[in-house]
């Protein structure tokens, strides 16, 4: 995960998970809606667990 990601995820956690599917962003943004800090957790957890 590049610090990149982590910062884009901290400031805008939909943009961060672009490239993982439409699942992953609807999500992340209504977790975003939801409240700022569970979208950011979604998109952390989403970028952390397809590293391996």
């Amino acid at each position: 995960m590049s610090i990149w990601r982590v910062l884009l995820s901290i400031l805008f956690p939909p943009l961060a998970v672009y490239d993982k599917g439409c699942g992953s962003i609807t999500i992340t943004f209504i977790l975003t809606l939801i409240g700022w800090v569970p979208g950011v957790i979604a998109a952390l957890v989403i970028l952390n667990k397809n590293e391996t």
